[in-house]
């Protein structure tokens, strides 16, 4: 199984279309995936399920994670990394039945120029930490407010391009 991270908890972000964007993309190859929206998390997640408690909401959202066997997580850039939001959520996440030897690709983006490349080299770095096997191939989208059109779709030709590939490329990976 296949999960997208939608890795912020802003409402209504870039983030979550882009996330739509390549769910929709895996669908069209025949690839079933899930969606999950760092929304979604309970709002006192970082009180109720830090260091073994469990609540109820976010019980149900482990679930999910420790049934995936690959994960695609889209990461905005926020202050020259990734959320806050997506570090709480791989923190409070079971170590090592979550992650551990599961397989991760990485895109990045951002309003700026370069995309997140330092956040998601970061997190990188925190993958790895978890023993995931991080996909090479790595997508940096910059300047996103000009690379979605109205519907949440992606339209630069080389974006579309690369971003294919990357799709393709996770599937059999």
């Amino acid at each position: 199984m296949i999960t997208i991270i939608s890795g912020t908890n802003r409402p209504n972000s870039n983030t979550l279309k882009l996330a739509l964007y390549y769910q929709k993309q895996l669908t069209k190859l025949g690839v079933e995936s899930t969606l999950l929206s760092l929304e979604d998390l309970p709002p006192n997640l970082l009180v109720s399920d830090l260091y073994g408690a469990r609540s109820s909401d976010f019980a149900k959202i482990l679930s999910i994670v420790n049934a995936t066997e690959k994960f695609l997580f889209v990461i905005p850039e926020y202050n020259g990394s990734y959320p806050g939001s997506l570090k709480l959520f791989i923190d409070a996440c079971e170590f090592p039945a979550s992650f551990y030897h599961k397989k991760a690709a990485l895109v990045g983006h951002s309003s700026g120029k370069y995309g997140n490349i330092r956040g998601v080299d970061h997190f990188t770095g925190v993958c790895h930490y978890v023993q995931m096997h991080v996909m090479p191939l790595k997508i940096h989208i910059p300047y996103i407010r000009q690379e979605l059109d109205e519907h949440g779709d992606l339209f630069k030709e080389d974006t579309v391009k690369f971003t294919q590939m990357q799709i393709e490329a996770f599937a059999g990976f």
